[in-house]
């Protein structure tokens, strides 16, 4: 077992970024021009692209790792922030409406969220290390651009249906625009990111002196063995 010096570090940056998109995601929509996205869309790619650089030069093992490290965050978080609602507050505090309003998530959107989460980063890692087989470790983009293609495109089939199907504040058409729109910009972010993607794992991969090929991994998502 090498001993990484950055791979601890690029796990906290992961689990931050999806711990915040999750709250800031879920907690307000907000609309440029006619097109509606969640505020999460700002911070969730980067969990994405976290995920696409754990894979790309540690391999789908240490990457299912750290997602399964996300998931308990995630779970950890949701519960913890349900407690922090239900409490009851001091006579004196008169925010706690706006405290609700904010913080708390309905088990359908939390459970859409952490199913959604689940399934999309092994998607994404398990697309990535098979492009990066099949391009022999060239075109880093194609693997970067098309694992997130792929993988931000379960996410959101999975998350939207799941936690908003039905309610009256989202008719179809709200569901399906935010859907699509989250969809495009996470995409694009991750496009724009590109030129970061190429130095930090160009960075990992001279320091950490690892560049693994998946060519004999068990991709199964709930293998314990690296």
């Amino acid at each position: 077992m090498k001993n990484y010096k950055y791979l601890d570090l690029a796990t906290v940056f992961f689990v931050v970024a999806l711990l915040l998109s999750n709250f800031a995601g879920s907690s307000k929509i907000s609309q440029v021009g006619n097109l509606s996205f969640t505020a999460g869309v700002i911070l969730f790619p980067l969990s994405y692209l976290i995920g696409d650089i754990l894979t790309e030069v540690y391999g789908y093992s240490k990457s299912r790792r750290v997602i399964w490290i996300g998931f308990g965050a995630l779970i950890v978080s949701v519960l913890f922030v349900e407690l922090m609602v239900f409490l009851p507050p001091a006579k004196q505090w008169p925010n706690q409406v706006a405290y609700e309003l904010i913080f708390s998530n309905s088990y359908r959107v939390a459970a859409a969220s952490i199913f959604a989460f689940w399934i999309g980063e092994f998607v994404n890692s398990f697309v990535l290390a098979k492009m990066k087989i099949l391009t022999k470790g060239k075109y880093l983009w194609t693997r970067t651009i098309g694992s997130t293609i792929v993988g931000q495109a379960v996410d959101s089939i999975v998350f939207y249906p799941l936690a908003f199907c039905g309610l009256s504040s989202f008719p179809w058409h709200l569901i399906y625009s935010v859907m699509v729109t989250n969809f495009v910009l996470k995409v694009l972010w991750e496009v724009l990111a590109t030129p970061i993607t190429y130095f930090v794992v160009d960075f990992l991969k001279n320091h950490e002196h690892e560049d693994f090929y998946d060519d004999k991994t068990d991709f199964n998502p709930f293998a314990v063995k690296e």
